[in-house]
C-alpha cells in the first residue's frame, strides 16, 4: 500500500505521553518517509466529526522533538464516544438521524487519510478499528495503528501502557508534599486519592514509589523527623476486599501510637458501596457519555475519609487528589524510552499496512507487536499477588485479600 497521508488523533483523558507520542510519530515519519503528509485532528474525535484538522508543516517537523519535554496534548483531546449519538446530537457534533461512525468515516475518506494513528485507551483504539472496518465495507482501505495511553495501566493484553510509569512517579511527588501536612493538627487523617476507576495499579505503584523515596531520606525522630509518621499506612484498591471494621481497628492503633494516618486510595475502591448508599437515599448517580459513573460527583475520597475519621478518632481530615497533577506531567526517562520504541514500531507497521495497537503482548511472551484489535479491552485488573505488591503491603502491615469479582 502506498501511504500518502497520515492522520494523528489523541483522545480520552490526558496521560504523560501524548505530546511525546505525537512528537515521536512525526520524527519517525520525517526520518523514514519524509514525503508522507501528516495531518492532526484537533481535540480527538471531536475534530474528526467537525473536520477540524491542521497540517504538520516543515517547521512542526523540525521542532517535533520539543514535544518530548511537555505533558498535555499539542493537538487536543476530548471525551467523544461515536456510538453515543444522542450525546453527540446534544453537543451539536452531528445532526439528528446521522450515524456518527459514518460521519467520521466519510471525513477520513474526504481527507484522503491512508493511515490513522490513534493515541488513547481501549475505546479510542477500538473505535478507530470500527472506522476502518466501515470504510473497508464501502470500498476504502485505511490502516489503523494505535498507541496505548492510560495512566491506569489497564489495557488488555498490554503489559505497560504509555504514561503510567510517569503518573505513578508524579503521584509520589504529590504525596511527598501533601503528607507533609500530617503535623498540621493532632490526630490527622490524610487520604491521597489516586486515579484508577477499575484498576488499582497506579495507586499501588505510586505507594511503592513513595515508599522508595522514604528509603532515600535521612530521619531523626529527636528533631521530629519520623519515618513512621511520613509512611503509607493503608492502600485501598478495587481489587482488594475491604473489612472496614478490621482496618479501622488497625489504623486506630497507628493513630494512637504516632498521631496520624496516611491512606493511598484508588478512586475506584468502594464505588459499588457508595453507589448503593446513594441510590438507597434516592439520589441519582451521574454518568458520562461512556456510561461511567462521574467519580467526582460521588467523591470516593470524601466517603472513605468520613467512614474512617469517626472510627479511628481523627480530629482533622484532609483529602487530596493527585490525578490532574500526575496525568498532565511530561514523561520521565523510562516512559520516553517506551514511547520511542512504540512510535518507531507504529510507523513501521503503518508503512507495512499492519493494523493493531502497539504494545508488549502478554499473550505472546511480552513481545512488542501490533496487537489485533479484537483482543484489545479495558478494565484489566491489577494482579495483587505480585511479589512487589505483597512485600509493600506486608511492610505496612495490611493484609492482601482479593476482592470477590462482581457478577455481570
Amino acid at each position: 500500500m502506498s501511504v500518502r497521508r497520515v492522520a494523528l488523533l489523541t483522545a480520552g483523558g490526558f496521560a504523560p505521553c501524548l505530546s511525546s507520542a505525537v512528537g515521536g510519530l512525526i520524527e519517525r515519519y520525517t526520518e523514514v518517509a519524509p514525503d508522507v503528509e501528516i495531518i492532526a485532528y484537533q481535540y480527538g474525535y471531536h475534530g474528526l466529526l467537525t473536520g477540524n484538522s491542521v497540517v504538520v508543516d516543515d517547521e512542526a517537523r523540525a521542532k517535533a522533538g520539543l514535544l518530548h519535554r511537555f505533558g498535555g496534548s499539542p493537538i487536543g483531546n476530548s471525551r467523544v464516544k461515536l456510538t453515543n449519538a444522542k450525546n453527540l446530537v446534544e453537543r451539536g457534533l452531528v445532526q439528528e438521524g446521522q450515524n456518527p461512525l459514518q460521519v467520521a468515516a466519510e471525513q477520513l475518506r474526504a481527507d484522503g487519510v491512508d493511515v490513522l494513528h490513534t493515541i488513547g485507551g481501549d475505546d479510542t483504539n477500538t473505535t478507530a478499528a470500527d472506522l476502518a472496518a466501515y470504510l473497508e465495507e464501502h470500498g476504502y482501505h485505511m490502516t489503523v495503528v494505535g498507541l496505548p495511553k492510560t495512566i491506569d495501566n489497564d489495557i488488555v493484553p498490554i503489559r505497560q501502557s504509555l504514561g503510567a510509569i510517569t503518573a505513578a512517579e508524579q503521584a509520589s511527588v504529590f504525596a511527598q508534599n501533601i503528607i507533609g501536612e500530617h503535623r498540621s493538627n493532632p490526630r490527622m487523617l490524610i487520604v491521597h486519592e489516586v486515579m484508577g476507576r477499575h484498576c488499582g495499579w497506579l495507586t499501588a505503584a505510586a505507594a511503592a514509589k513513595y515508599r522508595g523515596w522514604l528509603d532515600t531520606q535521612e530521619w531523626s525522630p529527636s528533631i521530629g523527623l519520623s519515618k513512621e509518621r511520613w509512611d503509607v499506612h493503608a492502600v485501598f484498591l478495587p481489587e482488594l476486599a475491604l473489612d472496614l471494621e478490621a482496618e479501622a481497628t488497625r489504623l486506630r492503633a497507628v493513630m494512637d501510637e504516632i498521631g496520624n494516618v496516611n491512606i493511598f486510595l484508588s478512586e475506584g475502591a468502594g464505588v459499588p458501596e457508595i453507589i448503593a448508599e446513594l441510590e438507597a437515599k434516592g439520589e441519582e448517580v451521574q454518568r458520562d457519555p461512556f456510561g461511567h459513573v462521574k467519580l467526582d460527583t460521588i467523591n470516593p475520597g470524601q466517603w472513605f475519609a468520613k467512614q474512617f475519621a469517626q472510627l479511628i478518632g481523627a480530629e482533622k481530615v484532609m483529602v487530596q487528589k493527585s490525578g490532574y497533577f500526575s496525568r498532565s506531567a511530561a514523561p520521565n526517562d523510562e516512559d520516553l524510552a517506551l514511547i520511542k520504541t512504540m512510535t518507531d514500531l507504529a510507523v513501521d507497521c503503518a508503512l507495512s499496512d499492519i493494523s493493531g495497537v502497539i504494545g508488549h503482548d502478554e499473550g505472546q511472551d511480552d513481545t512488542l507487536r501490533a496487537i489485533e484489535f479484537p483482543r484489545i479491552a479495558g478494565g484489566k485488573a491489577f494482579d495483587v499477588s505480585q511479589d512487589w505488591f505483597e512485600t509493600l503491603m506486608g511492610d505496612i502491615g495490611q493484609a492482601v485479600v482479593p476482592a470477590v469479582p462482581a457478577e455481570h
